[in-house]
């Protein structure tokens, strides 16, 4: 099928003008540089080691859009509405895949991978083998490396309006990482307005492998200066902790009592100036939740803001989730859509996952994927209003 990507912004544009008329009707119209900003698909238009990158578009019944780069395979924009129905984007990101391209760029909205998250001095052994990560995080490896899937161009395939393939092929010794591992990802925006993220793998060599995706969300809108007042659940008795390189120590320690109890709504900002030994460690909240058995399917996690009434659910596959509250932003360039900057903690991830640094740590769950074996999982983020 041919490649459905955005020739210009026009497309964009004309979605703005009807969500403005929409509004207009309702006695809510605001200004274009209110709702979301305009993006220029030509600066998504680039030549990568003879591969090329574009902008594509997602759009469900109810309006809600999602753009999408095949660069990192990354979610660019997401744009719902909020309680007045104002078109709201919910994610953080950048202009251009060159902005994109700049080191020490946060993996916004990325496929992460080979492996999400740290692992220890960038060491692992498997089958008898012990083998050497590049180390980018400190001592540690960090989401799969210097020369992870955030900075690929992936092969893309428009299914339909609401539906896009990525696939990558991860050679053999990678970053490291032994197999020649084939990757798909399939963005799916559903009608229930769930961005809905589907992972498979195959591998011809024992390998390791956890994917997950890296989006900033800000349900006030995207350059809005905090997040510490939403209000977030996560449905997970046990965490992580961490060492000062925050790799976990292998304990699963109980959440009451701690900051670190979701189990309640409560808001982002609540406990997170509080003297906590890890949260120290963390420079806030940087840590991976086990979740609970999760039989019926309910909502692993569940954030509201006040501000714009959006609401958004994350369901998964995977036992564990990572919840960090933008420590390492700093707002210290104007690189952000439209000219944005990201200030300390004006985003949150949740990224579905198996557990940091668990090839090291034979009491977490397995992330091994071996030849003739399916690397499959599932993460959707749901938006309510």
């Amino acid at each position: 099928m041919k490649l459905n990507f955005i020739p210009s912004a026009l497309l964009i544009s004309c979605f703005l003008f009807s969500c403005q008329q929409a509004a207009k009707e309702n006695g809510t119209a605001k200004s274009t540089t209110d709702q979301v900003v305009q993006l220029d698909s030509s600066a998504y238009q680039l030549d990568i080691a003879g591969k090329k990158t574009n902008l594509f578009k997602l759009e469900n019944k109810n309006g809600v859009v999602a753009y999408i780069t095949n660069y990192g395979a990354r979610v660019v924009s997401l744009v719902v509405p909020d309680k007045d129905n104002k078109p709201t984007d919910v994610v953080l990101g950048y202009d251009s895949v060159k902005s994109n391209q700049k080191k020490g760029e946060p993996f916004f909205g990325a496929i992460i991978g080979r492996y999400g998250n740290r692992i220890a001095k960038g060491k692992f052994s498997l089958a008898g083998k012990d083998y050497q990560l590049q180390v980018n995080d400190g001592v540690n490896t960090l989401h799969g490396g210097t020369d992870g899937f955030y900075g690929k161009v992936w092969d893309a395939k428009q299914v339909d309006k609401q539906t896009i393939e990525m696939s990558y092929l991860s050679k053999d010794g990678e970053a490291g990482y032994p197999g020649n591992v084939n990757v798909k990802v399939v963005y799916t925006l559903t009608d229930d307005n769930g961005l809905k993220i589907d992972y498979t793998a195959t591998t011809d060599k024992e390998t390791i492998l956890n994917l997950t995706n890296h989006a900033y969300f800000n349900l006030n809108g995207e350059g809005s200066k905090t997040i510490l007042d939403h209000e977030l659940m996560i449905a997970a008795d046990g965490f992580t902790p961490v060492d000062t390189t925050l790799i976990p120590t292998g304990k699963i320690q109980p959440v009451k009592g701690t900051p670190f109890d979701f189990t309640t709504a409560k808001t982002i900002g609540k406990d997170i100036e509080t003297t906590d030994e890890q949260l120290k460690n963390g420079k806030g909240y940087d840590h991976n939740f086990a979740l609970n058995e999760n039989k019926d399917n309910h909502p692993v996690a569940v954030v509201k803001s006040p501000s714009t009434g959006i609401v958004m659910e994350v369901y998964t596959t995977e036992p564990g989730i990572q919840f960090y509250s933008g420590n390492f932003l700093t707002g210290a360039d104007k690189d952000g859509k439209g000219g944005k900057s990201y200030p300390l903690r004006s985003a949150f991830c949740l990224e579905t996952q198996h557990f940091p640094d668990s090839p090291n740590q034979s009491s977490f769950p397995s992330t091994v994927l071996k030849p003739g074996e399916t690397y499959k999982t599932s993460t959707t983020y749901k938006f309510l209003k």
